[in-house]
Protein backbone atom coordinates (compact mmCIF):
# COMPACT_ATOMS: atom_id res chain seq x y z
CA UNK A 1 0.00 0.00 0.00
CA UNK A 2 1.65 3.37 -0.85
CA UNK A 3 1.05 6.58 1.21
CA UNK A 4 -2.08 7.55 -0.87
CA UNK A 5 -3.94 4.27 -0.55
CA UNK A 6 -6.24 3.91 2.40
CA UNK A 7 -5.43 0.95 4.86
CA UNK A 8 -9.35 0.00 4.77
CA UNK A 9 -11.33 -1.70 2.61
CA UNK A 10 -14.33 -0.56 0.95
CA UNK A 11 -17.62 -1.19 2.36
CA UNK A 12 -20.98 0.11 1.22
CA UNK A 13 -22.68 2.33 3.45
CA UNK A 14 -26.16 1.66 4.73
CA UNK A 15 -29.79 3.09 3.67
CA UNK A 16 -29.64 6.48 5.36
CA UNK A 17 -32.24 9.65 5.54
CA UNK A 18 -30.61 12.01 7.72
CA UNK A 19 -27.45 12.22 8.66
CA UNK A 20 -25.07 14.33 10.79
CA UNK A 21 -21.42 15.09 9.79
CA UNK A 22 -18.52 16.03 12.10
CA UNK A 23 -15.79 17.52 10.78
CA UNK A 24 -12.58 18.17 12.72
CA UNK A 25 -10.21 21.50 13.27
CA UNK A 26 -7.70 19.69 11.37
CA UNK A 27 -9.56 19.71 8.11
CA UNK A 28 -10.86 23.26 8.38
CA UNK A 29 -7.44 25.16 9.19
CA UNK A 30 -4.03 25.85 7.46
CA UNK A 31 -1.51 24.39 9.75
CA UNK A 32 -3.63 25.63 13.02
CA UNK A 33 -3.32 29.20 11.49
CA UNK A 34 -7.04 30.41 10.24
CA UNK A 35 -9.26 28.53 7.71
CA UNK A 36 -8.61 26.46 4.77
CA UNK A 37 -11.25 25.50 2.16
CA UNK A 38 -8.77 22.85 0.96
CA UNK A 39 -10.57 19.85 2.52
CA UNK A 40 -13.58 21.26 3.27
CA UNK A 41 -14.78 21.64 -0.47
CA UNK A 42 -14.63 17.97 -0.66
CA UNK A 43 -16.95 17.33 2.05
CA UNK A 44 -19.41 20.20 1.35
CA UNK A 45 -19.47 18.59 -2.39
CA UNK A 46 -20.22 15.10 -0.59
CA UNK A 47 -23.03 17.13 1.82
CA UNK A 48 -24.17 18.91 -1.62
CA UNK A 49 -24.70 15.62 -3.59
CA UNK A 50 -26.53 14.19 -1.06
CA UNK A 51 -28.96 17.05 -0.33
CA UNK A 52 -29.59 17.04 -4.23
CA UNK A 53 -30.76 13.37 -3.33
CA UNK A 54 -33.42 14.31 -0.93
CA UNK A 55 -31.63 13.40 1.93
CA UNK A 56 -31.04 15.95 5.09
CA UNK A 57 -27.46 16.53 6.36
CA UNK A 58 -26.48 18.46 9.78
CA UNK A 59 -22.85 19.72 10.02
CA UNK A 60 -20.85 20.20 13.52
CA UNK A 61 -17.95 21.96 12.82
CA UNK A 62 -14.94 22.92 14.85
CA UNK A 63 -12.22 25.17 13.64
CA UNK A 64 -13.61 28.86 15.37
CA UNK A 65 -10.52 29.06 17.93
CA UNK A 66 -7.71 28.56 15.02
CA UNK A 67 -10.04 30.95 12.49
CA UNK A 68 -10.11 33.55 15.46
CA UNK A 69 -6.34 33.48 15.98
CA UNK A 70 -5.84 33.94 12.01
CA UNK A 71 -8.09 37.37 12.50
CA UNK A 72 -5.52 38.88 15.24
CA UNK A 73 -2.48 37.47 14.01
CA UNK A 74 -2.05 35.40 17.29
CA UNK A 75 0.13 32.13 17.04
CA UNK A 76 -0.93 28.64 18.97
CA UNK A 77 1.01 28.17 22.45
CA UNK A 78 0.39 25.86 25.10
CA UNK A 79 -0.88 26.97 27.93
CA UNK A 80 -3.15 29.51 26.60
CA UNK A 81 -5.31 31.60 29.26
CA UNK A 82 -9.31 30.08 29.07
CA UNK A 83 -10.51 33.94 28.36
CA UNK A 84 -7.77 34.11 25.55
CA UNK A 85 -9.25 30.73 23.83
CA UNK A 86 -13.42 32.32 24.58
CA UNK A 87 -11.97 35.15 23.00
CA UNK A 88 -10.43 33.57 19.75
CA UNK A 89 -13.70 31.35 19.41
CA UNK A 90 -16.31 34.81 19.30
CA UNK A 91 -13.80 35.85 16.72
CA UNK A 92 -13.74 33.19 14.94
CA UNK A 93 -17.49 32.42 14.88
CA UNK A 94 -17.89 34.31 11.97
CA UNK A 95 -15.29 33.49 9.73
CA UNK A 96 -15.99 29.72 10.05
CA UNK A 97 -20.13 29.84 9.35
CA UNK A 98 -18.56 32.49 6.25
CA UNK A 99 -16.49 29.40 5.27
CA UNK A 100 -19.19 26.70 4.89
CA UNK A 101 -21.83 29.52 3.42
CA UNK A 102 -19.73 30.46 0.64
CA UNK A 103 -20.39 25.78 -0.82
CA UNK A 104 -23.43 25.93 -0.90
CA UNK A 105 -26.68 28.23 -2.46
CA UNK A 106 -28.81 27.86 0.01
CA UNK A 107 -29.40 29.12 3.47
CA UNK A 108 -26.46 28.25 5.86
CA UNK A 109 -27.81 28.49 9.58
CA UNK A 110 -25.14 29.24 12.55
CA UNK A 111 -26.27 27.18 15.82
CA UNK A 112 -24.33 27.69 18.67
CA UNK A 113 -24.75 24.64 21.44
CA UNK A 114 -23.70 23.60 24.79
CA UNK A 115 -24.04 20.59 26.57
CA UNK A 116 -25.89 22.06 29.08
CA UNK A 117 -28.12 22.87 26.60
CA UNK A 118 -28.86 19.64 25.83
CA UNK A 119 -29.30 18.21 29.15
CA UNK A 120 -31.65 20.53 30.16
CA UNK A 121 -34.57 18.47 29.01
CA UNK A 122 -36.36 21.90 28.26
CA UNK A 123 -33.15 23.24 26.10
CA UNK A 124 -33.33 20.19 24.63
CA UNK A 125 -36.60 20.42 23.36
CA UNK A 126 -36.28 24.20 21.81
CA UNK A 127 -33.01 22.63 20.21
CA UNK A 128 -34.46 20.05 18.42
CA UNK A 129 -37.80 22.19 17.21
CA UNK A 130 -35.26 24.78 16.38
CA UNK A 131 -33.08 21.95 14.13
CA UNK A 132 -35.90 20.25 12.53
CA UNK A 133 -37.41 23.40 11.56
CA UNK A 134 -34.28 24.67 9.66
CA UNK A 135 -34.08 21.21 8.15
CA UNK A 136 -37.96 21.80 6.87
CA UNK A 137 -37.27 25.27 5.56
CA UNK A 138 -34.18 23.39 3.31
CA UNK A 139 -31.34 25.23 5.23
CA UNK A 140 -28.28 23.73 6.08
CA UNK A 141 -27.23 23.38 9.92
CA UNK A 142 -24.05 24.16 11.04
CA UNK A 143 -23.10 23.59 15.01
CA UNK A 144 -20.51 24.13 16.47
CA UNK A 145 -19.95 24.41 20.30
CA UNK A 146 -20.68 27.80 21.72
CA UNK A 147 -17.29 28.17 23.26
CA UNK A 148 -17.49 31.37 24.03
CA UNK A 149 -19.53 31.10 27.39
CA UNK A 150 -18.63 27.32 27.52
CA UNK A 151 -15.69 26.11 29.45
CA UNK A 152 -15.72 22.29 29.77
CA UNK A 153 -16.13 22.45 26.09
CA UNK A 154 -13.10 24.05 25.22
CA UNK A 155 -10.67 22.30 27.96
CA UNK A 156 -11.86 18.83 26.48
CA UNK A 157 -12.47 19.51 22.33
CA UNK A 158 -15.88 17.87 23.10
CA UNK A 159 -17.46 18.96 19.48
CA UNK A 160 -17.08 14.68 18.61
CA UNK A 161 -19.33 13.96 21.58
CA UNK A 162 -21.86 16.66 20.67
CA UNK A 163 -21.92 15.23 17.30
CA UNK A 164 -23.32 11.86 18.73
CA UNK A 165 -25.85 13.95 20.99
CA UNK A 166 -26.94 16.06 18.09
CA UNK A 167 -27.50 13.10 15.84
CA UNK A 168 -29.60 11.65 18.51
CA UNK A 169 -31.76 14.91 19.18
CA UNK A 170 -32.57 15.05 15.21
CA UNK A 171 -33.01 11.27 15.03
CA UNK A 172 -30.22 10.69 12.73
CA UNK A 173 -29.76 7.51 11.00
CA UNK A 174 -26.08 7.86 10.76
CA UNK A 175 -23.12 9.51 12.36
CA UNK A 176 -20.11 10.72 10.07
CA UNK A 177 -16.97 11.84 11.74
CA UNK A 178 -14.41 12.83 9.49
CA UNK A 179 -10.96 13.39 10.71
CA UNK A 180 -7.22 13.31 9.61
CA UNK A 181 -6.60 9.61 10.05
CA UNK A 182 -7.92 6.74 7.41
CA UNK A 183 -9.63 5.15 10.83
CA UNK A 184 -9.45 3.11 14.18
CA UNK A 185 -6.26 1.49 14.72
CA UNK A 186 -5.02 -0.86 16.83
CA UNK A 187 -2.38 1.70 18.15
CA UNK A 188 -1.65 5.08 16.47
CA UNK A 189 -0.34 4.46 13.25
CA UNK A 190 1.99 7.66 12.97
CA UNK A 191 4.20 6.66 15.52
CA UNK A 192 3.60 2.33 15.70
CA UNK A 193 4.66 0.96 12.37
CA UNK A 194 2.71 -2.59 13.53
CA UNK A 195 -0.65 -0.42 14.12
CA UNK A 196 -3.54 -2.80 12.18
CA UNK A 197 -6.90 -1.16 10.52
CA UNK A 198 -10.33 -2.18 12.52
CA UNK A 199 -13.04 -1.96 9.91
CA UNK A 200 -15.67 -3.36 12.05
CA UNK A 201 -16.80 -2.72 15.63
CA UNK A 202 -19.61 -4.33 16.92
CA UNK A 203 -19.45 -3.57 20.45
CA UNK A 204 -17.19 -0.31 21.68
CA UNK A 205 -15.64 -2.63 24.80
CA UNK A 206 -12.85 -1.55 27.14
CA UNK A 207 -9.95 -3.42 25.40
CA UNK A 208 -10.90 -0.65 22.39
CA UNK A 209 -10.39 2.37 24.07
CA UNK A 210 -7.38 1.28 25.53
CA UNK A 211 -6.35 1.27 22.19
CA UNK A 212 -6.87 4.83 21.77
CA UNK A 213 -4.64 7.56 21.76
CA UNK A 214 -4.49 11.43 22.63
CA UNK A 215 -5.26 14.34 20.56
CA UNK A 216 -3.16 13.99 17.22
CA UNK A 217 -2.80 17.82 16.17
CA UNK A 218 -1.96 21.13 17.59
CA UNK A 219 -5.74 22.62 15.97
CA UNK A 220 -8.07 20.03 17.63
CA UNK A 221 -8.31 18.76 21.15
CA UNK A 222 -10.28 15.85 20.39
CA UNK A 223 -8.04 12.68 19.84
CA UNK A 224 -9.40 9.26 19.22
CA UNK A 225 -10.66 8.63 22.55
CA UNK A 226 -13.59 11.19 22.35
CA UNK A 227 -14.49 9.93 18.85
CA UNK A 228 -14.54 6.59 20.77
CA UNK A 229 -16.88 7.64 23.14
CA UNK A 230 -19.04 9.74 20.26
CA UNK A 231 -19.33 6.23 19.00
CA UNK A 232 -20.48 4.65 21.99
CA UNK A 233 -22.69 7.61 22.66
CA UNK A 234 -24.30 7.41 18.99
CA UNK A 235 -24.75 3.28 19.48
CA UNK A 236 -27.03 3.91 22.87
CA UNK A 237 -29.25 5.79 20.64
CA UNK A 238 -29.20 3.18 17.83
CA UNK A 239 -27.32 4.89 15.23
CA UNK A 240 -24.24 3.89 13.58
CA UNK A 241 -20.95 5.48 13.07
CA UNK A 242 -18.70 6.14 10.61
CA UNK A 243 -15.21 7.07 11.16
CA UNK A 244 -12.94 8.47 7.77
CA UNK A 245 -10.39 10.53 6.58
CA UNK A 246 -11.52 13.74 4.94
CA UNK A 247 -8.18 14.54 3.78
CA UNK A 248 -8.50 11.62 1.21
CA UNK A 249 -10.00 13.11 -1.94
CA UNK A 250 -11.29 9.78 -3.14
CA UNK A 251 -12.28 8.74 0.07
CA UNK A 252 -14.84 11.51 0.83
CA UNK A 253 -15.76 11.25 -3.03
CA UNK A 254 -16.82 7.59 -2.58
CA UNK A 255 -19.03 8.41 0.07
CA UNK A 256 -21.19 10.10 -2.18
CA UNK A 257 -22.03 7.19 -4.14
CA UNK A 258 -22.66 5.22 -0.73
CA UNK A 259 -19.31 3.88 -0.68
CA UNK A 260 -16.86 3.66 2.31
CA UNK A 261 -13.61 3.44 3.69
CA UNK A 262 -12.74 3.41 7.48
CA UNK A 263 -14.15 2.17 10.54
CA UNK A 264 -17.93 1.13 10.85
CA UNK A 265 -18.87 1.30 14.50
CA UNK A 266 -22.43 -0.45 14.86
CA UNK A 267 -25.70 0.62 17.30
CA UNK A 268 -25.80 -1.80 20.32
CA UNK A 269 -30.09 -1.94 19.38
CA UNK A 270 -32.08 -0.53 16.17
CA UNK A 271 -32.81 3.16 17.09
CA UNK A 272 -36.54 2.95 17.81
CA UNK A 273 -35.62 -0.10 20.41
CA UNK A 274 -33.16 2.62 21.79
CA UNK A 275 -35.53 5.44 21.20
CA UNK A 276 -37.99 3.43 23.86
CA UNK A 277 -35.68 2.09 26.22
CA UNK A 278 -34.76 5.69 27.06
CA UNK A 279 -38.40 6.71 27.28
CA UNK A 280 -39.42 3.57 29.75
CA UNK A 281 -36.61 4.59 31.76
CA UNK A 282 -36.41 8.19 32.26
CA UNK A 283 -37.54 9.25 35.70
CA UNK A 284 -41.45 10.09 35.84
CA UNK A 285 -42.36 13.32 37.37
CA UNK A 286 -44.92 13.91 39.94
CA UNK A 287 -47.86 14.32 38.07
CA UNK A 288 -49.34 13.20 34.71
CA UNK A 289 -51.99 13.95 31.64
CA UNK A 290 -55.27 12.77 31.81
CA UNK A 291 -56.84 11.40 28.96
CA UNK A 292 -60.33 10.11 27.58
CA UNK A 293 -61.18 6.80 25.87
CA UNK A 294 -61.15 8.39 22.44
CA UNK A 295 -56.57 9.47 22.69
CA UNK A 296 -56.43 6.41 23.88
CA UNK A 297 -57.72 4.28 21.23
CA UNK A 298 -55.70 6.59 18.88
CA UNK A 299 -52.30 6.82 20.67
CA UNK A 300 -52.28 2.69 21.09
CA UNK A 301 -54.45 1.24 17.26
CA UNK A 302 -53.04 4.43 15.35
CA UNK A 303 -50.12 5.28 16.81
CA UNK A 304 -50.76 8.80 16.97
CA UNK A 305 -49.28 11.71 18.99
CA UNK A 306 -51.41 12.82 21.98
CA UNK A 307 -53.20 16.38 20.98
CA UNK A 308 -54.94 18.66 23.04
CA UNK A 309 -58.49 17.65 22.04
CA UNK A 310 -57.96 14.36 24.09
CA UNK A 311 -56.73 15.70 26.92
CA UNK A 312 -58.95 15.64 29.75
CA UNK A 313 -56.85 17.65 32.36
CA UNK A 314 -53.38 17.65 33.72
CA UNK A 315 -52.44 16.77 37.31
CA UNK A 316 -48.66 18.47 39.39
CA UNK A 317 -46.54 21.08 38.64
CA UNK A 318 -44.99 19.83 35.89
CA UNK A 319 -42.67 21.96 32.99
CA UNK A 320 -42.51 21.64 29.39
CA UNK A 321 -40.09 19.00 28.54
CA UNK A 322 -40.84 16.82 31.64
CA UNK A 323 -41.06 12.98 31.57
CA UNK A 324 -45.03 12.29 32.71
CA UNK A 325 -47.34 9.39 32.96
CA UNK A 326 -50.15 9.29 30.65
CA UNK A 327 -53.70 7.53 31.83
CA UNK A 328 -56.69 7.04 30.82
CA UNK A 329 -59.47 8.35 33.00
CA UNK A 330 -62.81 6.04 32.69
CA UNK A 331 -65.78 4.78 35.34
CA UNK A 332 -63.27 2.65 37.17
CA UNK A 333 -60.76 5.62 38.02
CA UNK A 334 -57.23 6.69 36.55
CA UNK A 335 -55.10 3.90 34.90
CA UNK A 336 -51.72 4.16 32.95
CA UNK A 337 -51.16 4.27 29.59
CA UNK A 338 -48.24 5.20 28.27
CA UNK A 339 -45.51 7.89 29.18
CA UNK A 340 -43.87 10.74 26.93
CA UNK A 341 -41.99 14.11 26.83
CA UNK A 342 -44.62 16.48 27.23
CA UNK A 343 -44.43 20.21 25.06
CA UNK A 344 -46.09 22.14 27.16
CA UNK A 345 -46.17 22.05 31.14
CA UNK A 346 -49.10 21.40 33.28
CA UNK A 347 -50.48 25.16 33.42
CA UNK A 348 -50.66 25.71 29.49
CA UNK A 349 -52.18 21.83 29.27
CA UNK A 350 -55.23 22.92 31.52
CA UNK A 351 -55.44 25.96 29.47
CA UNK A 352 -55.35 24.31 25.78
CA UNK A 353 -56.97 20.35 27.39
CA UNK A 354 -60.83 19.68 25.28
CA UNK A 355 -58.99 22.55 22.27
CA UNK A 356 -58.12 21.92 19.01
CA UNK A 357 -54.60 22.08 18.41
CA UNK A 358 -55.48 25.71 15.84
CA UNK A 359 -56.58 27.66 18.65
CA UNK A 360 -52.90 26.89 21.22
CA UNK A 361 -51.80 30.23 20.19
CA UNK A 362 -54.52 32.08 20.68
CA UNK A 363 -55.59 30.54 24.05
CA UNK A 364 -51.78 30.70 25.08
CA UNK A 365 -50.01 33.57 23.02
CA UNK A 366 -47.80 30.82 21.89
CA UNK A 367 -47.32 27.60 20.78
CA UNK A 368 -44.57 24.86 20.61
CA UNK A 369 -46.06 22.55 18.16
CA UNK A 370 -49.79 20.96 17.96
CA UNK A 371 -48.76 18.16 19.58
CA UNK A 372 -49.17 18.05 23.87
CA UNK A 373 -46.96 14.61 23.43
CA UNK A 374 -45.87 13.72 20.05
CA UNK A 375 -45.67 10.05 19.26
CA UNK A 376 -41.76 9.91 18.77
CA UNK A 377 -41.16 11.12 22.55
CA UNK A 378 -44.57 8.42 23.66
CA UNK A 379 -44.02 4.94 24.61
CA UNK A 380 -46.98 2.54 25.37
CA UNK A 381 -47.25 0.97 28.77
Amino acid sequence: MNATESAFAEQTLPVWRRAVLKVGSSLLTAEGEGLSPRHALGLAQFVSANLAAGREVVIVSSGAVAAGRAVIHRKAHAGAAMAERQALAALGQAQLIGLWQRFFERPVAQVLLTHDDLRNRRRYLNARATLNELLALGALPVINENDTVSVDELKLGDNDNLAAVIAALVDADVLFVATDIDGFFTANPRVDPDARPIEDVEALTPEFFAMAGDAGSSAGTGGMRTKLEAAAKAAAAGIETFLFNGTRAETVRALANDRFHGTRFRPAQNRVAARKYWLRNVPLEAGGVIVDAGAARAMGEKGASLLPGGVVAAEGDFRRGDMVEVRLRDENGDHGIARGVCQYSAVDIRRIARRHSRDIESILGYNYGENVIHRDDLVLL
